[in-house]
C-alpha cells in the first residue's frame, strides 16, 4: 500500500495502552472514530491515564499480561504493540518482565494480528542503537549494544522484537511495521520514572537541585508526545515495513535541558552532578530522512512549547 494519511481503522488493539505514549495513542484513535481495546497489566501503565476514555463509545480497557496468551472482544484491523517497561528505573526493576514483553508479548501480539489479517506495528526504540558510533543514527546503522549490560534487558528485548516482527512478515505474510521511537516526553509521564524530563521538572517545581548525570555533556533529542503519536499513525497507515525512526533531530545536552527547565519553571533550583549510569549513551539523535520522505512526517512542536505543556501538566499533578 502506498503512503496515505486517510486510511482508517475500525478496531485497534493497543498493548501497553495505559502507559504514557500508549494512552495518547488510544486518545488519538478514539478521536479519529476508531474503536480501541487497550490492553495493559498496569505494571508500569496506570488506569488513570485512560480514565478520560472510560465513557467513550468504542473504548474497552482489558487488563492482561501480553506475555501470556490473551484475547480481545472482536478481531482488530490494527494491532499496535507498545507493551513494555520503557524507562531505566522500570526495566532495571522488572528485567524479566521486560524481556518477556519484547519476546513472548511480541509473539502473542503478532499472532493476534496474523489471525485477524490486521496491520501490525511494533513500537521499538532508539535504544536498539545502543551507545552509537554513528551520529546521527539512521535506520541503516546496526547499533553498538552491550548484550549483557544492565540496559540489555530493554535493548535486546526490542532488538529481538524487531527480528520477530520482520520474520513474521517475511515468513507468514503478516502486514508488519517497525518504528523506532526516540526520547518522547509530555503529559502523563511519571515523575519518578527516572527519565530526564520528568525528573528535572519535578525537581525544579519542588525547588530541589536538578540531578544531572555525569558532566551533562551527553545529548538527547526530545520529541513531544503528540508528534510521536502522529508519526506512529502515519507509519501504520503506510504500507512500509520499516524500520523507520520517529524522533526530533533537535539535539541538546542534558545540562542544557536542565537549565532550560529551570528557566521555564522560574525555579530557584541549582544543578548538581551525580554518577552517570552504566552504558548510558553519549549521543542520541535521529536521522529522520526516511520519515520525511515516505511518511511526510516531522516534529512540529518546539522544545519550549512542549516543555511548557509538560510543566503545566506536572503543576496540576504534583503527586505524579
Amino acid at each position: 500500500m502506498g503512503p496515505t494519511t486517510t486510511r482508517t481503522w475500525e478496531h485497534a488493539v493497543v498493548t501497553g495502552g495505559a502507559g504514557f505514549v500508549g494512552s495518547h495513542l488510544c486518545s488519538a484513535l478514539i478521536e479519529a472514530g476508531t474503536a480501541v481495546t487497550c490492553v495493559d497489566d498496569f505494571s508500569t501503565g496506570r488506569p488513570e491515564n485512560v480514565a478520560h476514555l472510560a465513557g467513550r463509545s468504542g473504548f474497552t480497557l482489558h487488563e492482561a499480561n501480553v506475555s501470556q496468551p490473551f484475547s480481545v472482544p472482536r478481531p482488530p484491523d490494527l494491532v499496535l504493540h507498545l507493551a513494555s517497561p520503557a524507562s531505566p528505573a522500570d526495566y532495571l526493576r522488572l528485567p524479566l518482565h521486560t524481556l518477556e514483553a519484547g519476546s513472548l508479548g511480541t509473539r502473542n501480539a503478532l499472532e493476534l494480528a496474523h489471525r485477524s489479517g490486521a496491520r501490525f506495528l511494533l513500537a521499538s526504540t532508539s535504544e536498539v542503537y545502543g551507545d552509537p558510533q554513528e551520529h546521527p543514527q539512521s535506520e541503516r546503522y546496526w547499533g553498538h549494544v552491550n548484550p549483557v549490560g544492565p540496559r540489555s534487558v530493554y535493548d535486546e528485548a526490542k532488538r529481538f522484537g524487531e527480528a520477530f516482527t520482520t520474520a513474521h512478515g517475511t515468513t507468514l505474510g503478516t502486514d508488519t511495521c517497525v518504528v523506532r521511537l526516540f526520547n518522547t516526553y509530555g503529559p502523563r509521564m511519571r515523575g519518578y520514572d527516572g527519565r530526564a524530563v520528568p525528573t528535572f521538572i519535578r525537581q525544579a517545581l519542588a525547588g530541589t537541585p536538578l540531578t544531572v548525570t555525569g558532566d551533562g555533556a551527553q545529548t538527547r533529542s526530545l520529541c513531544y508526545v503528540d508528534d510521536t503519536v502522529s508519526g506512529i499513525l502515519k507509519a501504520a497507515a503506510h504500507g512500509m515495513p520499516g524500520p523507520v525512526n520517529l524522533g526530533n533531530p533537535d539535539e541538546l545536552t542534558m545540562l542544557e535541558l536542565a537549565r532550560r527547565i529551570i528557566g521555564l519553571t522560574g525555579s530557584t533550583s541549582e544543578i548538581t552532578f551525580v554518577e552517570r549510569p552504566t552504558d548510558d549513551p553519549t549521543v542520541r539523535c535521529p536521522d529522520i530522512t526516511l520519515a520525511r520522505d515516505k511518511l511526510q512526517w516531522e516534529p512540529l512542536v518546539t522544545a519550549d512549547e512542549g516543555l511548557l505543556r509538560t510543566i503545566a501538566w506536572f503543576r496540576g499533578h504534583p503527586d505524579d
